[in-house]
């Protein structure tokens, strides 16, 4: 009922601006996967955070720790020195409520580091690794194979997977990127057995923008990071739109201060003593840092946990 990922090789097509590209490569060390993404900010295609994450790869000098694309659930302040084990520790906290020894499916599964973890807690019979960009999963792929898991290049709002299917779904830090929440819902719902759970985390908008630089800091996230405007959804929203798809007992916790807050201190820190990272890459990181700081500091965005089961 689902396509596993071949990890089919892409043809080397030459581009009309592959020797610009280049240049640009060698100056700021952006490459050709970056260029995509600046143009998709211009004119997003049809799978605009695919375009995202084929850009960003483990080596990204901002991420948490190496491998991690979460924002990680911490403890302390922010050091460097906590920060692999507050990646993993979200993953657990989420992973921690499904049901054991049944089918999961990771819906976003990033470079596939989480899937080792949600294996070692949840010890699933199966483990379905849904990600919408087949290049991630060829990149994780010794991770996949070490948790077991079976590689899926799916839409998380169209999962291909049978009515009743799966005992448990986690989504950790994806769904402000899928096509449709609402529709990820409503494919939870089908996907689950009765008594199947559902539990994520997730990225929300307490409120909207009052000013001009709120607003800019709003729509330059949204388009850097390949979001739609349907992507601002209230913690509220978004356990409606849980309880609409038909699942119940929806539960929201919200924990920006040991997530966002830390989160953002690491990374200052980290793109101050970063000098080896190209001079693009400092420059447009230091922009959008300062952006996610204001929104985050006005309370503007906020980070949640959320489970549900399948009645």
């Amino acid at each position: 009922m689902y396509r596993v990922a071949g990890y089919r090789r892409r043809p080397d097509v030459r581009r009309p601006y592959a020797t610009a590209t280049s240049l640009l490569a060698g100056m700021t060390g952006w490459t050709g996967e970056h260029a995509r993404h600046l143009a998709g900010m211009v004119r997003q295609d049809r799978n605009p955070a695919a375009r995202v994450y084929e850009s960003i790869g483990s080596d990204f000098f901002l991420a948490m720790s190496p491998g991690w694309l979460n924002l990680g659930l911490w403890t302390g302040t922010g050091s460097a020195a906590e920060a692999a084990a507050a990646c993993r520790r979200l993953v657990a906290a989420l992973a921690a409520a499904l049901p054991p020894g049944g089918v999961i499916v990771d819906a976003g599964n990033g470079l596939g580091v989480q899937d080792p973890v949600i294996a070692q807690l949840a010890r699933p019979r199966r483990l379905v690794a849904v990600n919408i960009t087949e290049r991630q999963l060829a990149a994780g792929r010794d991770r996949l194979a070490e948790a077991g898991a079976a590689p899926v290049v799916a839409d998380a709002a169209r999962l291909p997977l049978a009515v009743g299917a799966a005992d448990g779904i986690i989504s950790v830090e994806a769904a402000f990127h899928f096509s449709s929440r609402r529709a990820f819902f409503e494919q939870c719902y089908r996907v689950l057995r009765p008594g199947g759970v559902l539990t994520m985390s997730d990225i929300a908008t307490r409120r909207w923008p009052r000013d001009p630089v709120e607003l800019l800091s709003g729509l330059t996230q949204l388009r850097v990071f390949g979001l739609r405007r349907t992507a601002a959804m209230s913690a509220a929203q978004i356990a409606a739109a849980a309880a609409a798809a038909g699942l119940a007992q929806v539960q929201v916790t919200s924990c920006g201060d040991w997530v966002i807050a830390p989160a953002l201190r690491l990374a200052a820190a980290r793109l101050a003593s970063a000098p080896a990272a190209p001079a693009g890459h400092r420059m447009a990181a230091r922009a959008l840092l300062c952006q996610v700081e204001l929104l985050w500091r006005r309370r503007i965005i906020d980070y949640i946990l959320l489970q549900a089961i399948r009645p």
